[in-house]
């Protein structure tokens, strides 16, 4: 994207790899919940989220060192226009589907066409800036684009390349995703599956890809199973058993207190800590603006009131995990707390008009002083109602102007018993605002069907951010994107600020006018008070067996999809 990439062409592997890794083993992970499909590229299903990244690849692939580098994968050479108005992609020869049969020019421009205008939404924003898409020689392809976007060249070599005859006669957009399996080109396919209960790959001893530097010292575990389970509770409990054998804990306090069961004191169970520079993202509650509800954002602001964070922190974490305090917090992207300066300052003034309180002269979030009454903050959500409409009646209920009472549901998906517990302190102090709290956990289907339909009025959100934030950004809060079927933007945000500073951010030249946006960006959502912010995960605590080992070497981006299992390896562990 900017300058050059760190590695030479001659590169042996990637940096934060083991080259000399044994081949051998597996690795169990839990997931709570269910599925009904094994096709990722569609909105059909709900799909393990591990199968993007484990079956399919794309012409290029992504190094955790480098937020704005790719390198070739399906691809063996990459020409950019000096303008970069156009990208070309030669396709290496050896290159394999898991059925043997050769990538080839016309299943990469199939592939490009029917995501683009068949599959998943997320597909979609892409395609809409490809002109023109076209075979160049026998193993060339060429895109052209339509719009001025920087990152476009990058995008276009991370699109998943599917094979043209699997789907010849077929309804790709509805197709079974269980009776059809999407060909692949990975190092694993699936071998087996039980619908809502497990999936298992194998790693593909054929697989075309052995011998790239990309791949060297990767995909090293022969299977990748994953179970399902109803609870986090389940989840849990199946790992302390051994019938798991790697577990994330996303609570500091639960790490301190729960992980200290025999087999860990055995030695069977490694704790590993793995930091990590990129940002925080956005985990939270969101608010549904499509619910006039929440339109206003003076009630948003009182919902943020309410939370009261420092309390709810000390009852679930010790106190121990900061809160996020911006989407890109703990990252040189994140925005400053106070007055906008510099060129940060430049890139909102163009949007002045759009911009809510904080925007420009600096916002902080709420803090409490800690008591459960919350009363200093209370007493700020009732002022913040009380000008958008809405007052205490002698009953003690919160309505408007026509008598019509502040009432809502928090949808939730079941099993998420952390966030339960959260909700449900939450709610309380709600509750003492005069409002009416419907908490409905639903299971994993319909919570599905209900967020892609956007028929929440409140539920659980979780964004990861990265260090090289581009397109993505328009799904996740894009106006286009709003009303989308199965769109990622939740909360439902049409602002001309974001959707200008998206393409400020895409049409940046420099890295300094890049990153200048991008904090611009992160004020304008921040002080949009659309989701209702958790604390942070800074760094990945992951329990697991000890014969599951992964290098010392951590990469920049730390625990992401293209770490594990993708570098770890299984040794067995020495005799007592």
């Amino acid at each position: 994207m900017y300058g050059e990439p760190a590695l030479p062409a001659d590169f042996d592997h990637l940096p934060y790899v083991n080259p000399d890794a044994p081949k051998g083993g597996s690795i169990v992970s839990a997931e709570v919940g269910a599925f009904d499909s094994l096709n990722p590229y569609i909105l059909k299903g709900k799909v393990p989220w591990q199968l993007t990244f484990l079956v399919t690849e794309s012409l290029m692939g992504r190094s955790l060192d480098e937020p704005f580098s790719l390198y070739g994968l399906l691809a063996e050479s990459i020409d950019v226009a000096p303008d970069r108005s156009w990208v070309e992609f030669q396709l290496r020869p050896e290159a394999r589907f898991s059925n043997g049969d050769p990538v080839t020019v016309e299943d990469v421009i199939w592939s490009y066409e029917t995501l683009g205008t068949q599959g998943h939404p997320r597909y979609q924003t892409f395609w809409s800036k490809v002109a023109s898409i076209e075979p160049v020689g026998e193993r060339g392809v060429r895109l052209t684009f339509n719009t001025a976007d920087r990152e476009l060249a990058l995008l276009a070599g991370m699109r998943p390349i599917l094979q043209k005859k699997q789907w010849d006669g077929a309804d790709f957009a509805e197709a079974d995703g269980l009776d059809m399996i999407p060909v692949t080109t990975g190092p694993y396919v699936v071998e087996s599956y039980d619908a809502g209960r497990s999936v298992t790959l194998r790693r593909d001893p054929d697989y075309w890809g052995s011998d790239l530097p990309f791949r060297r010292g990767t995909m090293n575990l022969d299977e990748v199973r994953i179970e399902f389970f109803g609870d986090e509770t389940a989840a849990f409990e199946a790992f302390k058993s051994g019938e798991t054998s790697i577990a994330r804990e996303t609570n500091a306090a639960r790490w301190a207190s729960d992980y200290d069961f025999p087999r860990v004191q055995d030695g069977e169970v490694v704790l590993s800590e793995i930091p990590h520079q990129r940002p925080s993202g956005m985990t939270g509650l969101v608010m549904n603006m499509r619910d006039p509800l929440f339109s206003d954002w003076r009630v948003r602001d009182a919902m943020m009131l309410a939370f009261n964070f420092e309390f709810i922190n000390e009852a679930m974490t010790g106190g121990e995990q900061q809160r996020i305090t911006s989407y890109f917090s703990n990252s040189p992207l994140a925005m400053s707390h106070g007055p906008a300066e510099g060129r940060v300052a430049e890139y909102l003034a163009k949007y002045e008009d759009a911009l809510l309180p904080g925007a420009l002269d600096g916002y902080e979030l709420p803090v409490s002083d800690g008591s459960e009454r919350n009363r200093r903050n209370v007493a700020q959500a009732l002022g913040q109602l009380e000008a958008a409409g809405w007052t205490v009646g002698e009953d003690g209920v919160l309505r408007n102007a026509a008598q019509e009472p502040f009432a809502f549901e928090i949808l939730l998906e079941n099993g998420s018993s952390e966030t339960a517990s959260i909700v449900d302190m939450y709610v309380q102090s709600l509750e003492r605002l005069g409002m009416q709290v419907t908490v409905n956990s639903v299971d994993s289907a319909q919570y599905k069907q209900r967020t892609d339909g956007y028929d929440f009025d409140m539920t659980y959100f979780r964004r990861d951010l990265s260090l090289s934030p581009g397109n993505e950004q328009n799904l996740y809060w894009g106006s286009a994107q709003a009303d989308a079927p199965g769109g990622r933007n939740l909360m439902g945000v049409k602002s001309p600020a974001i959707d200008g500073l998206i393409q400020d951010m895409l049409t940046a030249e420099s890295t300094e006018d890049f990153t200048a946006a991008t904090q611009a960006l992160d004020r304008v959502l921040t002080t949009g008070r659309y989701v209702i912010p958790f604390y942070q995960w800074n760094m990945a605590r992951i329990a697991h067996a000890a014969e599951l080992r992964h290098p010392e070497r951590l990469p920049v981006m730390g625990d992401l999809p293209g770490w594990e299992p993708d570098v770890w390896w299984w040794e067995d562990a020495p005799a007592n």
